[in-house]
């Protein structure tokens, strides 16, 4: 006869393959192989379906997302609020149960996760977040965190590149509560991982700091629960490696066409016969797995009351203490930023990556939650907070993170902190660099996650590095990114309006900003949270509008100038962001972009895509849509036609038309 557990292990199997059959679409191989880790991972971690926001929950991030009907079978039988017609409404229009698990999406999903690799790097902050959390807030007799953080993973993550870099700084990190479990089916879309992977994984593992412990059978739900146990003694985090059959007890159990198809109705009945499933009619639970679950999901409740009882004597004995975490935990930001007389107290040159160094600090010291670091570039990037130590091993306190350089992992990892609650994360590296970190940088996006990235060295200014380290697309590519705001202040004062920007935004916040010095502008300043707004106003209808971004604003207003010689005048317009523009009313916009002047022109040091929409089919575009040269920047600017002269020509140009 069966255990409940068994029969629970099937009922999890069964769900996915038939919710995947329904839809026609899905990856039933790895829900069905690894079901039996699942059960193992949720039956021991402290999660409660009727709360699940509880401060003091573990974390369950399933890096491999295409396996999502895993996840969801868990939270349908756990109460998660995830309906068996949501279940047949696998992968539909409007369903709560997507084609890959999203956070705010479906309750009790921890992170967005899909692209492989990331899952793993997102838990890795996830779990810098708890010690980071802990250190701070958890004094004797209260450990407010003291939660961990399980990652459930296949091949591809580990073949992605973005894994190893989080692998390797969570071993050196000592991340102690992390624990990584990899379902080792050893298949893939094109076949056996013999193919393209075939190095020993466990001294992967053990080379950068882990504990590695080996499972030879993926159905013995003790054993792996065994191995679940021993992670919490350790002083390092642990992999757990699954040896599994991917798509077990199906007519294609161990081949890859089960990794990505739906079974067909005739493999699902065979599959049946092989569980010896004993219902017919599909979308069946049995009521006693129903009562099995009910029964975890209350163990589940009871330590969430407990915990609850500690968080109340916890908030009368240590009152100060528990008033800051709700306030980090509530994520508002203190008034007294904006009224700081350092938030824009700029004058004379200074480059925006300087104004931004000044400012992050300024912020620190209001923002107890602000956290993060550079890629191994924070003294280019100017991103240390001065005030404070570095986060490692001996002090978790600290709030500098060394990510070392590893871009795409810094960026997952900061979404991971982000998510964790109670911390307001910024990574930094030069914006050409940014290429290196964009697939973490749209999920933050996607998440709707107000991660800081903190992008420096921003255009040709670079000078003598040369077209390697000279960003010219990437600007255009992070426009087009929904749901993320892009800014390129031209100076100190539209810096702070950035920063100001960023803090308020439910999405990520990209600066771009200067190496060079650029000058502080009169009339620059708060209208930057706008995303555009006028510099200079000329009396009557301008004869042109001049558009500039970052250090191409002093050109805009140098090339007004000569104009004005010659008898014309021009509209002077500041757009450090244009998503924001674009939000503005219809009102607004017309204001600052009159329509009855179609003689424009745009300027930036950058690639000229997207900006057409603004200039118009009579307009130009002063623009760089090429790569960059090395030379001293005067020299590299001057070459590539960033002049006023050539703004003032391009000006005439359309006036003239």
């Amino acid at each position: 006869m069966k255990t409940i557990e068994q029969l629970s292990v099937d009922t999890i199997r069964i769900l996915a393959a038939e919710a995947i059959q329904k839809a026609n679409s899905g990856h039933p191989g790895m829900a069905i192989g690894s079901a039996p880790i699942a059960y193992a991972i949720w039956k021991n971690m402290k999660h409660n379906p009727a709360n699940t926001k509880w401060l003091g929950r573990d974390r369950f991030v399933l890096s491999a997302g295409h396996a999502s009907m895993l996840e969801y079978a868990m939270l349908h039988l756990y109460g998660y609020g995830i309906s068996m017609d949501d279940i047949k409404q696998f992968r539909q229009w409007g369903s709560k149960t997507p084609g890959h698990p999203e956070y705010k999406h479906t309750a009790g999903v921890e992170a967005t996760t899909g692209p492989l690799g990331q899952g793993i790097a997102m838990a890795v902050g996830m779990a810098i977040a708890e010690t980071h959390m802990a250190a701070k807030y958890n004094v004797d007799g209260f450990n407010v965190f003291d939660n961990r953080t399980y990652v459930l993973c296949g091949d591809g993550c580990l073949m992605e590149g973005v894994a190893y870099e989080a692998i390797s700084l969570a071993g050196t990190l000592k991340l102690n509560k992390l624990t990584l479990i990899y379902d080792r089916n050893q298949i893939t879309i094109e076949g056996s991982t013999e193919l393209a992977f075939n190095e020993n994984i466990a001294a992967r593992f053990a080379a950068c700091g882990w504990q590695v412990i080996s499972v030879p059978d993926g159905n013995n739900i003790d054993a792996i629960s065994k191995a679940l146990a021993v992670t919490k003694l350790s002083d390092k985090p642990t992999a757990i490696i699954v040896e599994t059959k991917i798509g077990y007890g199906t007519p294609k159990e161990g081949k890859s066409s089960v990794h990505g198809s739906p079974l067909g109705d005739e493999n699902i009945a065979v599959t049946k016969a092989n569980y010896g499933w004993e219902y017919e009619a599909p979308f069946t639970v049995p009521e006693e797995v129903y009562a099995h679950f009910r029964t975890l999901a209350e163990n589940c409740a009871s330590k969430n009351a407990e915990y609850d009882e500690m968080m109340n004597a916890y908030k009368q004995v240590q009152p100060e203490l528990y008033a800051q975490l709700m306030s980090d935990l509530d994520g508002k930001i203190p008034e007294a930023i904006a009224n700081d007389p350092e938030l824009i107290n700029f004058s004379g040159s200074v480059s925006t990556r300087s104004a931004s160094s000044k400012l992050l600090n300024v912020l620190a010291k209001h923002i107890p939650g602000l956290i993060g670091g550079s890629a191994d570039l924070a003294p280019s990037n100017l991103t240390r907070l001065a005030d404070f130590e570095d986060y490692s091993v001996e002090n978790r306190a600290g709030r500098n993170i060394h990510f070392g350089v590893r871009e795409f992992a810094m960026a997952a990892i900061s979404n991971g902190i982000a998510l964790y609650g109670g911390l307001r994360a910024f990574c930094s590296t030069f914006l050409v660099f940014v290429d290196y970190l964009k697939p973490a940088l749209r999920l933050s996006a996607l998440m709707g996650l107000p991660v800081m990235y903190i992008m420096t060295h921003d255009s040709i200014g670079v000078g003598e590095d040369g077209p390697t380290h000279q960003p010219i697309e990437q600007l255009a590519m992070l426009r087009s990114i929904p749901n993320a705001q892009v800014f390129r202040p031209a100076d100190g004062k539209e810096t702070a309006a950035a920063y100001l920007s960023a803090l308020n935004a439910q999405c990520p916040t990209v600066l771009a900003l200067s190496r060079q010095n650029l000058p502080t502008y009169e009339a620059t300043g708060m209208d930057a949270m706008k995303g555009g707004y006028i510099i200079r106003k000329p009396k009557g209808t301008p004869d042109c509008i001049l558009m500039a971004t970052g250090s191409e604003l002093e050109l805009a207003i140098k090339a007004a100038d000569v104009l004005a010689v010659r008898g014309y005048t021009a509209q002077v317009v500041s757009m450090p962001c244009i998503e924001l523009f674009d939000k503005q009313t219809a009102e607004y916009k017309e204001s600052v972009l009159p329509s009855v002047v179609r003689a424009r022109v745009a300027v930036e040091a950058l690639s000229g895509y997207g900006w057409h929409k603004y200039t118009g089919l009579d307009g130009a575009v002063v623009s760089i849509d090429r790569f960059g040269a090395s030379a001293p920047a005067k020299t590299v600017f001057e070459k590539l036609g960033m002049t006023v002269d050539c703004v003032v020509d391009a000006a005439l140009g359309v006036i003239k038309k």
